[in-house]
Protein backbone atom coordinates (compact mmCIF):
# COMPACT_ATOMS: atom_id res chain seq x y z
CA UNK A 1 0.00 0.00 0.00
CA UNK A 2 1.21 3.51 -1.17
CA UNK A 3 0.90 6.67 2.09
CA UNK A 4 0.49 9.68 0.51
CA UNK A 5 0.02 13.09 2.22
CA UNK A 6 -2.23 15.45 1.21
CA UNK A 7 -0.32 18.28 2.68
CA UNK A 8 2.97 20.34 2.27
CA UNK A 9 4.08 20.74 6.32
CA UNK A 10 7.28 20.29 6.94
CA UNK A 11 5.71 19.59 10.43
CA UNK A 12 3.44 16.99 9.50
CA UNK A 13 6.22 14.62 7.65
CA UNK A 14 7.92 15.22 11.10
CA UNK A 15 5.29 14.38 12.79
CA UNK A 16 4.38 11.31 10.45
CA UNK A 17 8.45 10.50 10.96
CA UNK A 18 7.78 9.88 14.92
CA UNK A 19 5.01 7.05 13.89
CA UNK A 20 8.15 5.50 11.47
CA UNK A 21 6.33 6.70 8.62
CA UNK A 22 7.32 8.35 5.73
CA UNK A 23 4.91 8.89 2.85
CA UNK A 24 5.68 7.17 -0.66
CA UNK A 25 4.32 10.71 -1.72
CA UNK A 26 3.55 14.18 -1.25
CA UNK A 27 0.82 15.63 -2.61
CA UNK A 28 -0.97 18.85 -0.85
CA UNK A 29 -4.28 19.44 -1.87
CA UNK A 30 -3.74 23.46 -2.45
CA UNK A 31 -7.88 24.27 -2.72
CA UNK A 32 -9.53 27.36 -0.83
CA UNK A 33 -9.50 27.89 2.29
CA UNK A 34 -12.08 29.92 3.11
CA UNK A 35 -14.58 29.72 6.22
CA UNK A 36 -17.93 29.67 4.85
CA UNK A 37 -20.60 31.93 5.72
CA UNK A 38 -21.57 31.07 9.68
CA UNK A 39 -19.10 27.94 9.38
CA UNK A 40 -17.98 27.19 13.08
CA UNK A 41 -14.48 25.80 13.93
CA UNK A 42 -15.19 22.27 14.04
CA UNK A 43 -17.26 21.69 10.83
CA UNK A 44 -14.36 24.23 9.08
CA UNK A 45 -11.93 22.10 10.13
CA UNK A 46 -13.25 18.85 9.18
CA UNK A 47 -14.96 20.12 5.94
CA UNK A 48 -11.11 20.87 4.79
CA UNK A 49 -9.49 17.93 5.92
CA UNK A 50 -12.07 15.73 4.21
CA UNK A 51 -11.97 18.00 1.09
CA UNK A 52 -8.16 17.65 1.05
CA UNK A 53 -7.93 13.83 1.32
CA UNK A 54 -11.12 13.32 -1.33
CA UNK A 55 -9.49 15.66 -4.00
CA UNK A 56 -5.40 14.01 -3.30
CA UNK A 57 -7.39 10.44 -3.59
CA UNK A 58 -8.46 11.39 -6.81
CA UNK A 59 -4.96 11.78 -8.08
CA UNK A 60 -3.88 8.58 -6.42
CA UNK A 61 -6.25 5.74 -7.44
CA UNK A 62 -5.79 2.73 -4.83
CA UNK A 63 -3.50 4.31 -2.02
CA UNK A 64 -3.81 5.70 1.41
CA UNK A 65 -4.06 9.17 1.70
CA UNK A 66 -3.83 11.35 4.69
CA UNK A 67 -5.12 15.13 5.22
CA UNK A 68 -5.25 17.27 7.99
CA UNK A 69 -6.47 20.60 8.65
CA UNK A 70 -6.05 22.91 12.10
CA UNK A 71 -7.89 25.58 13.06
CA UNK A 72 -7.23 27.53 16.19
CA UNK A 73 -10.48 29.06 17.71
CA UNK A 74 -11.32 32.07 20.11
CA UNK A 75 -14.21 31.25 20.83
CA UNK A 76 -16.71 30.80 17.45
CA UNK A 77 -13.92 32.70 15.84
CA UNK A 78 -11.51 31.24 13.93
CA UNK A 79 -8.03 33.28 13.33
CA UNK A 80 -6.65 33.01 9.89
CA UNK A 81 -3.36 31.86 9.03
CA UNK A 82 -0.58 34.73 9.29
CA UNK A 83 0.76 35.35 6.04
CA UNK A 84 1.85 38.89 7.22
CA UNK A 85 3.11 40.49 10.18
CA UNK A 86 -0.21 42.72 10.89
CA UNK A 87 -1.88 39.56 11.31
CA UNK A 88 0.53 37.64 13.03
CA UNK A 89 0.17 40.85 15.85
CA UNK A 90 -3.40 40.91 15.80
CA UNK A 91 -3.91 37.04 16.32
CA UNK A 92 -0.80 37.33 19.42
CA UNK A 93 -3.28 40.23 20.63
CA UNK A 94 -6.32 38.19 20.77
CA UNK A 95 -4.83 35.03 22.23
CA UNK A 96 -2.69 37.10 25.10
CA UNK A 97 -3.86 36.20 28.60
CA UNK A 98 -6.54 34.25 27.44
CA UNK A 99 -7.37 30.63 26.74
CA UNK A 100 -8.44 29.29 22.74
CA UNK A 101 -9.07 25.96 21.00
CA UNK A 102 -6.69 24.18 18.38
CA UNK A 103 -8.97 21.80 16.81
CA UNK A 104 -7.14 19.49 13.81
CA UNK A 105 -9.42 17.29 12.13
CA UNK A 106 -7.53 14.03 10.22
CA UNK A 107 -9.11 12.55 7.34
CA UNK A 108 -7.89 9.24 5.61
CA UNK A 109 -9.30 7.82 2.29
CA UNK A 110 -8.11 4.66 2.03
CA UNK A 111 -7.01 2.24 -0.65
CA UNK A 112 -10.72 1.25 -1.11
CA UNK A 113 -12.06 4.55 -1.20
CA UNK A 114 -13.46 4.62 2.11
CA UNK A 115 -13.35 8.34 3.80
CA UNK A 116 -12.35 8.18 7.60
CA UNK A 117 -12.10 10.92 9.78
CA UNK A 118 -11.17 11.83 13.99
CA UNK A 119 -11.35 14.96 15.45
CA UNK A 120 -8.70 16.13 18.13
CA UNK A 121 -9.39 19.55 20.25
CA UNK A 122 -6.82 21.04 22.76
CA UNK A 123 -7.14 24.13 24.90
CA UNK A 124 -4.28 26.31 25.02
CA UNK A 125 -3.24 29.11 27.45
CA UNK A 126 -0.92 32.14 26.95
CA UNK A 127 -0.01 34.37 29.77
CA UNK A 128 -0.74 37.85 29.14
CA UNK A 129 2.03 38.94 26.71
CA UNK A 130 3.69 42.60 26.72
CA UNK A 131 4.49 44.09 23.48
CA UNK A 132 8.21 43.33 23.46
CA UNK A 133 7.01 39.79 23.70
CA UNK A 134 4.81 40.17 20.87
CA UNK A 135 8.05 41.87 19.48
CA UNK A 136 10.30 38.72 20.07
CA UNK A 137 7.89 36.67 18.86
CA UNK A 138 7.42 38.88 15.81
CA UNK A 139 10.87 38.63 15.41
CA UNK A 140 11.12 35.04 15.41
CA UNK A 141 9.52 34.45 12.43
CA UNK A 142 8.28 31.01 13.30
CA UNK A 143 4.45 32.56 13.43
CA UNK A 144 4.69 32.83 9.29
CA UNK A 145 2.13 30.14 7.62
CA UNK A 146 0.79 29.48 11.38
CA UNK A 147 -2.99 29.51 12.43
CA UNK A 148 -3.55 32.15 15.24
CA UNK A 149 0.01 33.48 14.63
CA UNK A 150 2.42 31.22 16.10
CA UNK A 151 3.88 27.84 16.55
CA UNK A 152 3.59 25.98 19.75
CA UNK A 153 6.97 23.77 18.59
CA UNK A 154 8.66 27.29 18.40
CA UNK A 155 9.17 30.56 20.08
CA UNK A 156 5.61 30.82 21.36
CA UNK A 157 5.79 27.69 23.56
CA UNK A 158 7.79 29.58 26.12
CA UNK A 159 4.74 31.70 26.71
CA UNK A 160 2.40 28.73 27.35
CA UNK A 161 0.87 28.82 30.57
CA UNK A 162 -1.22 25.68 29.89
CA UNK A 163 -1.98 23.10 27.59
CA UNK A 164 -4.56 20.59 27.90
CA UNK A 165 -5.13 17.78 25.26
CA UNK A 166 -2.51 16.99 22.78
CA UNK A 167 0.59 18.59 21.77
CA UNK A 168 0.61 17.15 18.23
CA UNK A 169 -2.93 18.41 17.49
CA UNK A 170 -1.46 22.02 18.44
CA UNK A 171 1.29 21.34 15.85
CA UNK A 172 -1.06 20.05 12.93
CA UNK A 173 -1.12 16.15 13.58
CA UNK A 174 -2.77 14.38 16.51
CA UNK A 175 -0.42 11.07 16.39
CA UNK A 176 -2.79 9.61 18.28
CA UNK A 177 -5.78 10.01 16.05
CA UNK A 178 -3.63 9.48 13.06
CA UNK A 179 -2.29 6.46 14.20
CA UNK A 180 -6.01 5.23 15.41
CA UNK A 181 -6.96 6.33 11.00
CA UNK A 182 -3.98 4.01 9.46
CA UNK A 183 -4.30 0.93 12.08
CA UNK A 184 -8.14 0.76 10.77
CA UNK A 185 -7.61 1.37 6.98
CA UNK A 186 -5.22 -1.80 7.66
CA UNK A 187 -2.08 0.26 7.42
CA UNK A 188 1.09 -1.92 8.84
CA UNK A 189 4.23 0.42 8.91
Amino acid sequence: MRLVLASASPRRLDLLARLGLVPDAVDPADLDEAVQPGEQPRPHAERLAREKAALVASRHPGAIVLAADTVVAAGRRILPKAEDETTARTCLALLSGRRHRVLTAVALVDADGRLRERLSESIVTFQRLQPADVDWLIGRGDWQGKAGGYAIQGAAEAYVRSLSGSFSCVVGLPLNETRLLLTAAGWRA
